[in-house]
């Protein structure tokens, strides 16, 4: 720092000249303190100045004008006065792109006085209205003159009222590209006819007792009976809870045919849609059982009326006819040929209703002149079984060959005389005394089963609904079934194992008989089925029930001689409660079977080793074919020395112990009166 410089205060030194303290310089000369200036010289404190020199108070913005004026691109007025494009007028007048008036009035491209609007035109006084047009208040004009209340649209308008859609009508008429008529009548095109005339070839409107059902258009699927409902005449819904018998059963049939539901799963989602009442719910659930036990049967019969095969739903319907006229003696031939004629024309199939009406009237006449014939029984024995009772040829020829034919003949044929119910109570809740006491309050009609526990119940409704099955009171359960589980002889604290459980009836059986201590692991391949073990134990209460989703034949070593018994209900061809579910039958094949036999062995041999020494292992069927029953058993006794059969027969109820040999139990509908069912016991000597 030079000498020159070095004396000078700190505030004193610039980059330039810098003023003394309290003066402020910008790329100029700074004024005394007080003083500001922007791009020019700045006044003393009070004063400022925006691109021009006014004294305090003063603005100046492009233009000069006294304290209190603006003026924005021109002269600005007095303080008070605005100018926009234009002289302001004093403060309290407005100016829009013309002269303003005195406060309290306003114009808008004209001049009128306060109170009165404008819109390009001339306004009226405080009050009055008017749009491209001059009327007195309350009158409106829209392209036109007409008083208030009247209204136009291209064209002259009536007085309130009356309206007019391209043509002149009092209110209450409307036009549409052309005269319309009075309220009432319709026209589409044309000239319609008074409300109940249709134009058909000029035909009268038919009367209510002869109206046919509307049509109603097919569906993507026309297969599915359940998607072809008719339509309601009166509020065009398809509605449920109307339905009758007969067509329930018929959708239920069109499942079992068209999509390979299972019958008693198929009825019992129908019957939950109708809401039948209990009389209709038995009618519905007669005509289908008949309809599904005899289909080959009504095949048979039928192909001699028919030249060529109808569509599904037609099928299903003379299917429905004829299971009520050739089995159902109760109900009225002439009234299954109307119904079916009514099903018909409800799924829009108009020109198949001729169709139906002829077959079953021909039907009809055949049967009177005893003219249905069937094979014949010498020369074609096995057929004659086969379309008769409605048994695949190979299911009958199989039961020839393992009974005979006087007992096939006698298996195939069996019809049980009435449908009943086998229910049993909740061991956990109530003894034998209790529950008949209990039924008998609810005023079944009840009588005991074959097996201990087991009570047969005839028009008891759908218990499967009933509030006190939910309630876990009792349980929907056959005696076979029931047999199976008490051929485990569960005591209380035992771990047992039931390796194809679902929906758990025998599983659930077990955990009451140990009187809910001990472990019953129930297990099932499908998780869903999983759901329905988890769904009766939690109905029943049951703690000691254990269900997993598990494939028992996978061998799992940890397991190994844990189980003090083991229940193997083997998956089989369910032919030994064909009576109870029909539609079994139909799905039985010789690779069905072979494919059976094969995992039967498998799940043996898996769940064999977890049975303990001195423990049970208990095989099971609902089948009645000895390949699936005896030769299994005989075969895994072979393989499975460790084994011995256990000839214990105190399990077997006194009735049935003639049946009981080698430790094996082989029951036959038509011969024991129970589902048919094989038990097995083995009782485990060895590791």
């Amino acid at each position: 720092m030079d000498k020159k410089n070095s004396g000078k205060r700190f505030d004193e030194k610039k980059r330039g000249d810098r003023k003394p303290y309290g003066e402020k310089k910008s790329f100029g000369d700074r004024k005394p303190y007080g003083e500001k200036k922007s791009f020019g010289d700045r006044k003393p404190y009070g004063e400022k100045k925006s691109f021009g020199d006014k004294p305090y108070g003063e603005k100046k913005s492009f233009g000069d004008k006294p304290y209190g004026e603006k003026k924005s691109f021109g002269d600005r007025k007095p303080y008070g006065e605005k100018k926009s494009f234009g002289d302001h007028k004093p403060y309290g007048e407005k100016k829009s792109f013309g002269d303003r008036k005195p406060y309290g009035e306003k114009k808008s491209f004209g001049d009128k006085p306060y109170g009165e609007k404008k819109s390009f035109g001339d306004r009226k006084p405080y009050g009055e209205k008017k749009s491209f047009g001059d009327k007195p208040y309350g009158e409106k004009k829209s392209f036109g003159d007409k008083p208030y209340g009247e209204k136009k649209s291209f064209g002259d308008r009536k007085p309130y009222g009356e309206k007019k859609s391209f043509g002149d009508k009092p209110y209450g008429e409307k036009k549409s590209f052309g005269d319309r008529k009075p309220y009432g009548e319709k026209k589409s095109f044309g000239e319609l006819r008074p409300y109940g005339e249709r134009i058909n070839g000029d035909k009268p409107f038919r009367p209510q007792s002869d109206v046919k059902r509307p049509f109603v258009e097919r569906p993507a699927e026309a297969n599915d009976a359940a998607s072809e409902r008719p339509v309601d005449q009166e509020t065009q819904k398809r509605p449920v809870s109307v339905l009758d018998a007969r067509r329930v059963a018929l959708n239920a049939l069109a499942d079992v045919n068209r999509v390979d539901a299972y019958a008693a799963l198929a009825l019992d989602k129908r019957l939950r849609e109708a809401k039948l009442s209990g009389e209709d719910r038995r009618l519905a659930t007669s005509i289908f059982y008949a309809a599904v036990e005899n289909r080959l049967n009504i095949q048979y019969v039928l192909k001699d009326f028919m030249k060529t095969k109808p569509e599904p739903v037609v099928e299903d319907i003379l299917h429905i006819a004829c299971a009520q006229i050739l089995f159902m003696d109760r109900i009225p031939a002439h009234a299954a040929v109307d119904e079916a004629v009514k099903q018909t024309r409800a799924f829009g199939r108009e020109e198949a209703a001729g169709f139906v009406n002829g077959v079953l009237r021909s039907l009809l006449r055949a049967i009177e002149a005893d003219e249905i014939h069937y094979p014949d029984t010498e020369t074609e024995p096995i057929a004659y079984l086969s379309v008769k009772y409605s048994v695949p040829e190979k299911i009958v020829q199989r039961l020839i060959d393992a009974y005979g034919f006087e007992t096939a003949a006698e298996i195939v044929s069996f019809r049980p005389a009435e449908r009943l119910e086998t229910v049993r109570a909740n061991m956990m809740r109530m003894d034998d005394a209790a529950f008949e006491a209990f039924m008998t309050r609810r005023g079944w009609h009840w009588r005991r089963g074959t097996v201990p526990g087991a009570y047969l119940v005839e028009q008891a409704g759908n218990l499967a609904n009933d509030p006190d099955y939910y309630s876990g009171e009792f349980s929907v359960q056959g005696e076979s079934s029931m047999l199976a589980a008490r051929a485990v002889e569960p005591r209380p604290g035992m771990t047992v194992l039931d390796a194809c459980a679902a929906p758990g009836g025998k599983a659930a059986l077990m955990c009451e008989m140990m009187r809910g201590t001990g472990r019953v692991h129930a297990w099932d391949l499908h998780e869903h089925r999983v759901q329905l073990i988890k769904a009766a134990g939690k109905r029943l209460r049951l703690d000691n029930l254990r269900p997993a989703e598990r494939d028992a034949s996978v061998r799992r070593e940890d397991l190994e001689c844990q189980m003090d018994a083991v229940l193997v209900d083997a998956p089989c061809s369910g032919l030994g409660v064909m009576t109870d579910k029909p539609d079994l039958k139909y799905r039985v094949t010789d690779e069905s079977i072979e494919s059976l036999k094969a995992e039967q062995k498998k799940i043996l041999d898996a769940c064999s080793s977890y049975v303990k020494v001195g423990g049970l292992l208990v095989y099971s069927t609902c089948s009645i074919l000895p390949e699936e029953n005896e030769k299994q058993v005989e075969e895994f006794l072979l393989n499975h020395p460790e084994f011995k059969p256990d000839e214990g027969d105190a399990w077997v109820p006194e009735k049935l112990k003639p049946r009981f040999r080698n430790g094996m139990l082989a029951l036959l509908p038509c011969r024991d009166g129970v589902e048919g069912f094989f038990i097995a016991r083995m009782r485990r000597v060895s590791l």
